[in-house]
């Protein structure tokens, strides 16, 4: 294959032609749909002629017209990628092009589709190319209409974005609906959906009193599950407006939910496409987790009307200045709703298990990447999968936008956020244009802050703290270093926000007055109101603030709420983790003391394992968790993540050479040493915890479940008759998938006639939901079971497995590369098993595909053995004939370091 094209973000020059109007009629056939555009073309510059360049694949053109002339294949060129006019008119011009599409072949689910008897789109990156020619970059934005004409009884709902005009019948039992959108947007964000579907209708009414529509349409047996998501985005409607003063702009909001997307969702103006994962529950077939996960997607989709559509990213390295701010809009809207804590630990959790891993290996890049060979691979941060997500562009991004809020405080960062709409709705920007605006709405002075766009890696900070009891003051010192990463091998500092706060001797907040620093004292009181956690800026590679008026020796409470996408290093002993753990007013704190001793505690095993010394729990560590299960002030979800231990991918990560067999075996001795030790605390955890009422989506339930559940998975580590059939009972009783999913997965763990069972069962009963159906596949695959790769291989044979839906793939395949003692197996057949589907999958889905080999990015962390086992995979999928550019990309990068 010709080595694919590399696009690099210095190369970025403006376009020659813009789009005024875009009018697309579709006419939409089983065999083919045929498209036809009129578009209304001007020059950037009034009088130029440049070629009009349009992008085009896996069309056939039928014709093309310019201002009603009919060109002649001299006029044009045409490849496979392309539709040239080397000599357009000078002036505005319009430009009409029929071309022929198959939607029914479409596999790669980009472009237009089929989707369970549903045409369907997707559009973003640039799928819009396969739909049509055009100049399919975000900075092209115009307003569009859309006409749509089908068969009728096949396809009685026609969907597209903004209001409807007109609908009516056709002959030949067809008919059509013409939708207008009357806002400009790129063709990223078009969207068309035709099929038989069913509605659940709701009104919501805006601050101005505008009644709005809103639809979630569905297949007619799913409608019942879409309550939820209705629920969700009536809340989310109404937080936009409470919290940023965003209003919804149209009379009518649609979302379509489809059972093949490659995404979690797509925020299309005005009609939302969804996973049907991200938007169907009920108490029976959906956790807690699905319904929190629905309520963020739901949210986070409709965010992006303002933060993505009405103000959009000028490129696609921009991408972070519309996915990076709505998840941190997304963060924040479910942190609201539920636990601010507990979604902290839970967002913090993800950047440790995926950003860190991904920036310390071959594809890291910053949050702003400098260059892409393709567009897509920066999306899997929207795919509903337990892959990997791209963090560096989605959660580091929204950590970067979080930093600003920390800097700038709420008032400030609403102001910055008000500025931004002001000077930009309606364009095409840049992360530039973002951090003016803050800076700008603030007067603030940010020195070297947009480094955190264009600078890859995860500053290590270290910490070290004195305390003067004479002169009353304590130091801290900072140093920060960002180790170097492809392309980038030396570092510049890092504009750092630290969240600090002292503790005394009894474990209460110090009040903090002034802090000595750069030469300068500076008060840190507000209005003579005593300070608890102040904000220190870290710019320099070496710094230290001096605290004043500090009369007895502090314990520091240091990045309190994770306040910047740093590893830190403290000298704090292990009873001052202690001590934090049990005293720190900062909760976020509090469970970051318990999970660093934990770090401590399992890599000081993993290398008594290694040199096969017998492992044994330090009984203080249980002690510590043992008065956090006793604590009754303590929110019980915040129980539950303070007594969940680090995962093997964390530990692996700190680890010079990963070691996945001595990590595995370290953190299941430390489980079941703990459920043996605290069994009596556990037991009583699980039946305190039962409840017989009706299922409620409310934080007081959901808390009382994770612990409970959590308890019950510690208990059924024990594998003894007891604590089975406990985790049996609690199967064959629980009221809710909540309950009964958590019964199960504790079961799942350990091979035997329990485990056998509860299997058969639980696909027995809701073997025709397939969406329950993805988490028993998800639950096998992902099982650390020895030897688990031939299980995986059976479940590809079920009959409910496809190959082509991407969710079924990322449950079965996706699931087992998340466990590392399986994927990682020293015989190589982990490696092997995922290189074969990553071959055999390109052909059907590139971004599929692509997604699941980014698993072999990081080969190199591991011994030699599996360095070669890993490598040679990598080296197949490289000499496969017909690669797709989406895997040469990731493949060739994990190689190249």
């Amino acid at each position: 294959m010709d080595t694919p094209k590399e696009i690099f973000l210095k190369d970025y020059k403006l376009p020659d032609y813009y789009f005024d109007t875009v009018d697309l009629n579709f006419s939409l056939g089983e065999e083919k749909t045929i498209v036809a555009s009129k578009i209304t073309v001007y020059p950037r510059v009034e009088g130029s002629s440049f070629p009009l360049v349009l992008d085009g694949e896996d069309l056939k053109l039928l014709s093309i017209t310019v201002d009603g002339k009919e060109l002649k294949e001299g006029d044009y060129c045409l490849d496979s990628r392309h539709l040239t006019l080397p000599l357009p008119p000078s002036g505005t011009f319009t430009l009409e092009i029929v071309n022929e599409i198959y939607p029914q072949k479409n596999t790669s689910l980009e472009g237009l589709y089929m989707s369970s008897m549903c045409f369907c789109t997707q559009c973003e990156a640039q799928g819009f190319r396969k739909i049509t020619f055009y100049q399919d970059r975000p900075d092209i934005m115009a307003k569009y209409t859309c006409r749509i004409e089908a068969d009728k009884s096949s396809y009685p709902v026609l969907l597209s974005n903004g209001n409807l005009k007109e609908k009516g019948h056709l002959e030949g039992d067809r008919h059509y609906a013409l939708w207008e959108d009357p806002f400009k947007k790129p063709c990223y964000l078009f969207a068309l959906v035709a099929g038989p579907l069913e509605s659940r209708d709701d009104i919501f009414v805006t601050r101005s009193a505008r009644k709005v529509s809103l639809r979630i349409w569905t297949p007619a047996q799913d409608v019942p599950k879409t309550a939820h998501a209705m629920y969700s985005l009536k809340e989310a409607m109404k937080w936009d407006e409470d919290v940023f003063g965003l209003e919804y702009d149209l009379d009518l909001f649609n979302i379509v939910a489809v059972p093949d997307f490659n995404m979690g969702a797509m925020e299309n103006k005005s009609l939302n496409i969804f996973n049907s994962g991200c938007v169907l529950a009920s108490p029976e077939t959906a956790t807690d987790g699905d319904y929190a996960a629905i309520l963020g997607v739901i949210g986070h989709e409709y965010f992006h009307n303002w933060t993505g559509n009405r103000v959009t990213c000028r490129d696609w390295f921009q991408l972070s200045l519309k996915e990076g701010l709505t998840v941190f809009r997304d963060q924040e809207f479910s942190s609201d709703m539920g636990s601010r804590t507990v979604k902290r630990i839970a967002d913090v959790s993800s950047l440790r298990n995926y950003q860190f891993p991904e920036d310390g290996g071959p594809m890291a890049h910053p949050v702003r990447p400098h260059s892409y060979i393709k567009m897509d691979n920066f999306y899997t941060g929207k795919i509903l999968s337990s892959l990997a997500l791209n963090v560096p562009v989605y959660e580091k991004g929204a950590e970067v936008v979080r930093m600003y809020k920390t800097l700038l405080g709420s008032q400030g960062f609403r102001k910055g956020m008000d500025l931004y709409f002001k000077r930009h709705d309606g364009q095409a920007v840049t992360c530039e244009d973002f951090f003016a605006a803050m800076r700008d709405a603030n007067n603030a002075d940010f020195a070297n802050f947009l480094i955190w766009y264009s600078q890859a890696g995860t500053p290590v900070v270290k910490v070290t703290s004195s305390y003067n009891a004479e002169a009353h003051t304590y130091s801290l010192k900072f140093s920060q270093e960002v180790p170097p990463t492809p392309g980038q091998p030396v570092k510049e500092p890092m504009f750092i926000p630290v969240a600090v706060g002292l503790l005394d001797s009894s474990g209460k907040d110090m009040p903090l007055s002034s802090v000595y620093h750069d030469g300068k004292l500076q008060s840190v009181e507000i209005s003579n109101h005593p300070v608890y956690t102040t904000v220190v800026q870290v710019t320099k590679k070496e710094e230290e603030f001096v605290f004043a008026d500090i009369f007895e020796q502090p314990t520091p409470s240091l990045l309190r709420g994770y306040s910047a996408p740093i590893r830190l290093e403290s000298n704090l002993s292990d009873s001052d983790l202690f001590f934090l753990l049990a005293h720190d007013s900062d909760e976020f704190n509090r469970w970051e003391a318990g999970q660093e001793l934990a770090r401590k505690l399992m890599l000081s095993m993993v290398a008594d394992f290694q040199q096969g010394k017998p492992l044994a729990l330090n009984p203080n560590f249980v002690h510590g968790l043992k008065c956090i299960l006793s604590d009754a002030s303590l929110d019980k979800e915040f129980i539950a993540k303070a007594i969940t231990l680090p995962s093997e991918s964390e530990i692996m990560d700190m680890m010079e050479v990963a070691d996945p067999d001595a990590v595995h075996s370290v953190r299941k001795f430390i489980r079941k040493e703990l459920a043996s030790q605290l069994k009596a605390e556990f037991l009583n955890m699980v039946l305190a915890n039962r409840s017989s009422e009706e299922y409620v989506f409310n934080h007081p339930n959901m808390a009382r479940r994770a612990l409970k559940n959590v308890a019950l998975a510690y208990l059924a580590s024990l594998e003894d008759p007891e604590t089975t059939e406990l985790a049996v009972h609690e199967y064959k009783t629980a009221t809710n998938m909540t309950e009964q999913f958590a019964a199960l997965a504790a079961l799942a763990q350990h091979p035997g006639k329990s485990r056998d069972d509860v299997l058969a069962d639980f696909y027995s009963k809701w073997q025709h939901d397939y969406l329950v159906v993805n988490k028993w596949f998800a639950l096998q695959a992902s099982s650390d079971i020895p030897s688990n790769v031939e299980n995986v291989r059976n479940l590809m044979k079920h009959p409910a497995f496809d190959l082509r839906n991407p969710n079924k793939v990322y449950c079965v395949i996706g699931a087992f590369c998340y466990s590392p003692v399986n994927f990682h197996a020293k015989d190589g057949s982990g490696y092997k098993f995922l290189g074969e589907m990553v071959v055999q999958l390109d052909k059907l889905n590139p971004q599929v595909a692509s997604g699941l080999v980014s698993s072999f990015s990081r080969w190199r962390r591991y011994d030699e053995n599996r360095q070669n086992l890993a490598k040679a995979q990598l080296e197949m999928i490289m000499s496969t004939n017909g690669l797709s550019e989406n895997v040469f990309e990731i493949a060739s990068k994990s190689l190249a370091v």
